[in-house]
C-alpha cells in the first residue's frame, strides 16, 4: 500500500487531472460555438451524432441538438486531415512549437488546489497534486513559457504574417505580465499577515483559507480587475488576440499550420483559459469556499471533498462563459491601443495599488 501511495497514486491523480482539464478545454470549444450562436440568435452545432446514440428515441435527437458530440467530431477531423508542412518552414522548430504551446498549461495545474478534504480529526487538507509553498510563483513562471510556442511558430514559419504575430505576442506578454505580477502582490501581502490560523507565504491553499469569510475580490477589486484583464491578454483572447488578428495578419502565428498541429494550438488556448479561470477563482473568488459571509457547508470525508470540487468547477465554468461572452461582445483593439492599455493604464494602476496596500498594511501594524 505504501508503494501504491508513493508512486501510483500521484500518477493516477496526474492522469485524471489531464483528462479533466483537456475535457473541459474540448467542451469549452462547444460552449464557445453555442454561446456565440445564442448571442447571434442562431442555433450552433446541432447535427453531429454518434450512430448508436443518435438512433435512441427522444434521447438521441435531444443530445444531438445539444451538440454534445461536436468536440469528438472536431478532434477526429483534426486527427485525420492531411498534415501538410510547407517546404519553406524551419521544420524542427515548426513541429515543436505546438507542443511547447500546450505543455505549460498542463504543467501549471499540478500546483493548483481544486478542493479540500477534511479528515476524521477535523484537519483540512488541500486536494492538489503538488502542494508547494510557492505555487503562485510556479504558475507565473511556467505559464509565461507558453508564449515561446507562439513566437517559435511565427519565426519557424519563415513568413511575414506569422512572424509579426509572434512578435506581437511576445510584446503583449511582456506588457501585461508586469501588471499581472504587481496586481497579485497585495493579495499575498494581506494573506501573509500573521493571524491565528493564517497560513503565511505564497501558498495558494493559504489564500483560499484566508477567504473563508470574505472574498479577496471584495477587498482587492483593483487587483482583481487588473489580473482579469491581464489574463485575457495572456490567453490571446479577443479583444487582445494580436497574435492571430485575421483582419490584418490573416491568421497570425498559425497561418501556415493545419491539421493536428493547428488543433494543438486550438486546445492550448482553451487549456490556458481553464487554468487562468481557476487561478482567478483561487485568488479572488474564494476557491471552493461557498459564498461570502457563509461558511462552506462541506461535510467531512469524501462527500465533502467531492462537493468542494464541484463548487470549484462551477465557478470555473462561469468564468469560461465570461471569456466567451466578452469575445463575442467587444471589438478587437488596435495594436497601439493594447500597448497603451498595458503600459500607460494597467502598469501605473498596479503600482499605485501596490503602494496603497503597502501603506495600509504598515498603518495596520502600527495601530
Amino acid at each position: 500500500m505504501d508503494w501504491f501511495t508513493a508512486y501510483m497514486l500521484p500518477v493516477i491523480y496526474a492522469v485524471t487531472m489531464i483528462v479533466v482539464v483537456m475535457s473541459i478545454a474540448g467542451y469549452s470549444v462547444l460552449a464557445e460555438r453555442k454561446v456565440s450562436g445564442w448571442i447571434q440568435h442562431r442555433t450552433g452545432p446541432n447535427r453531429t451524432a454518434l450512430p448508436i446514440i443518435g438512433a435512441i428515441p427522444v434521447l438521441g435527437p435531444f443530445l444531438t441538438r445539444l451538440g454534445l458530440f461536436q468536440p469528438l467530431a472536431d478532434g477526429l477531423k483534426f486527427l485525420f486531415k492531411e498534415d501538410i508542412t510547407p517546404g519553406h518552414v524551419r521544420r524542427g522548430y515548426f513541429i515543436a512549437a505546438p507542443i511547447i504551446a500546450i505543455v505549460p498549461a498542463l504543467t501549471t495545474m499540478v500546483v493548483l488546489p481544486f478542493g479540500q478534504y477534511t479528515d476524521a480529526e477535523g484537519v483540512v487538507h488541500p486536494l492538489v497534486l503538488a502542494n508547494i509553498d510557492i505555487g503562485i510563483l510556479f504558475i507565473l513562471a511556467v505559464s509565461s513559457l507558453g508564449v515561446y510556442g507562439i513566437v517559435l511558430a511565427g519565426w519557424s514559419a519563415n513568413s511575414k504574417y506569422p512572424f509579426l504575430g509572434g512578435i506581437r505576442s511576445s510584446a503583449q506578454m511582456v506588457s501585461y505580465e508586469l501588471a499581472m505580477g504587481l496586481s497579485i502582490l497585495p493579495v499575498f501581502m494581506w494573506a501573509a499577515v500573521p493571524e491565528p490560523g493564517n497560513l503565511n507565504g505564497l501558498s495558494l491553499f493559504g489564500v483560499v483559507q484566508v477567504q473563508q469569510g470574505f472574498w479577496l475580490a471584495m477587498w482587492q477589486p483593483v487587483s482583481a480587475l487588473i489580473f482579469l484583464v491581464a489574463v485575457f491578454a495572456e490567453t490571446n483572447r479577443l479583444p487582445f488576440d494580436m497574435a492571430e488578428s485575421e483582419t490584418d495578419l490573416v491568421g497570425g502565428f498559425h497561418t501556415e499550420y493545419g491539421s493536428f498541429k493547428f488543433g494543438l494550438f486550438f486546445v492550448a488556448e482553451y487549456a490556458h483559459i481553464v487554468i487562468g479561470s481557476a487561478v482567478f477563482v483561487v485568488l479572488f473568488l474564494g476557491g471552493w469556499n461557498f459564498l461570502p459571509f457563509i461558511p462552506a457547508p462541506w461535510p467531512d470525508g469524501m462527500v465533502g471533498a467531492v462537493m468542494s470540487v464541484l463548487w470549484f468547477l462551477l465557478k470555473i465554468f462561469f468564468f469560461i462563459f465570461f471569456f466567451i461572452w466578452v469575445r463575442w461582445t467587444l471589438p478587437r483593439f488596435r495594436y497601439d491601443q493594447v500597448m497603451t492599455l498595458g503600459w500607460k493604464v494597467l502598469l501605473p494602476l498596479a503600482v499605485a495599488n501596490l503602494i496603497f496596500n503597502t501603506l495600509l498594511i504598515a498603518l495596520r501594524d502600527t495601530l
